[in-house]
């Protein structure tokens, strides 16, 4: 038997992670679309989080972006790979569903 617990809670991001996403974000070719989709996912995680009193809702937006931002390498590599994606498995089933 281990003394490590089979689920430790993920570490909370860092405080500047929001601004260093948004920077990340601005650079992509992508930028025009997704610094909007952005702003309105940390808007509605900051009212989420002034009504609960909790940081979750913007710690689950930091890392959603940061997972969408880390896989989007992969994904560009695949399209160009000109292989049939068309049994594609949806967003929501990799990250979860969005808040």
């Amino acid at each position: 038997m281990s003394a490590t617990p089979e689920h430790a809670p993920a570490p909370a991001p860092a405080p500047a992670a929001a601004a260093q996403l948004l920077a990340r974000i601005r650079a992509d070719r992508r930028a025009e679309r997704w610094v909007s989709a952005f702003e309105r996912d940390w808007g509605k995680a900051l009212e989420d989080s002034r009504h609960s009193y909790s940081l979750a809702p913007l710690y689950d937006v930091v890392r959603g972006w940061q997972v969408r931002l880390d896989t989007t390498p992969a994904v560009d590599a695949f399209l160009d790979s000109g292989m049939d994606d068309s049994d594609f498995v949806p967003l929501d089933d990799v990250l979860g569903p969005r808040r």
